[in-house]
């Protein structure tokens, strides 16, 4: 068993080599979450500990877990691309889990667990005990559907936390998270009115936001729903980037595109 960190109580961690870098799996028991709970990190080639590497925090959809971006998205292939080509300068990536409440806990505090504050609070601190990296090194958001809602949210409320935050495919607000999960609406806590709102939240934000962007493909199921936050953040005066692409809601889309929140959050370094 690893020795007790100062922050968790326990932590597990394997260190797997790939071709170029390093995926390392961590479970570690979380106070926010009241249990355990799992991340895959990559850690780039030629990084060493000890260093303020920037941080990008990727956020799976409903039904996954930890390892979809990885082994879904290959997210971090694209990264080591774009890295050996000298597009993007190295960057550490968390993808963890959303806690794994019923079909997706949405990254909000409900059912006595904090799945907010397990991203914001715990998985930098995971990030710098399992790597050495600096836990001040600039930290970016990102996320596909039920993680767009989550990165777009909690991208836009904690700014002290986050340089910059971006969407894929994003749900947009509660009731978009309904269709996509079997739990009914009270087993959340909140109901479709009083639900979590992108937009409410980044508005209620306004003076303090970081860079942010999103994007949906034009067969996205969601696209009515990301044309309309764009309009309605564009009527409030807010500076953003919105982008349109050929696609669907499904896996070849987000590998793709996921190049795009890593281009822009190289571009606010």
């Amino acid at each position: 068993m690893s020795e007790i960190p100062s922050h968790f109580r326990t932590i597990e961690i394997a260190d797997l080599p790939v071709e170029r870098g390093r995926l390392v799996f961590t479970t570690v028991k979380s106070s926010h979450l009241k249990g355990r709970g799992d991340t895959t990190l990559y850690i780039p080639a030629n990084v060493d500990a000890d260093q303020k590497v920037p941080v990008v925090i990727l956020l799976h959809g409903v039904y996954c877990s930890h390892w979809g971006w990885a082994l879904k998205g290959r997210a971090h292939e694209s990264l080591q691309q774009m890295i050996d080509d000298g597009e993007i300068p190295p960057m550490i990536l968390a993808m963890p889990s959303d806690g794994l409440w019923g079909d997706g806990s949405g990254y909000f505090a409900h059912n006595g667990r904090d799945f907010e504050n397990w991203i914001v609070e715990d998985i930098p601190i995971l990030v710098q005990e399992a790597t050495g990296n600096g836990i001040d090194a600039p930290h970016f958001i990102a996320g596909l559907s039920m993680g767009g809602y989550g990165a777009m949210r909690l991208g836009a409320a904690h700014p002290d936390r986050f340089n910059a935050f971006s969407g894929h495919s994003s749900v947009t607000d509660y009731e978009d998270l309904r269709q996509f999960v079997e739990e009914p609406s009270d087993s959340y806590g909140v109901d479709t009115v009083d639900g979590p709102s992108t937009l409410n939240t980044i508005l209620e934000n306004r003076e303090r936001l970081v860079p942010f962007r999103f994007d949906c493909g034009a067969d996205d199921i969601l696209i009515d729903a990301n044309r309309k936050l764009a309009e309605q953040l564009k009527e409030a005066g807010l500076d953003f980037v919105y982008e349109e692409f050929p696609g669907a809601h499904e896996w070849p889309y987000w590998e793709k595109h996921v190049r795009k929140s890593y281009k822009f959050f190289a571009e606010q370094l």
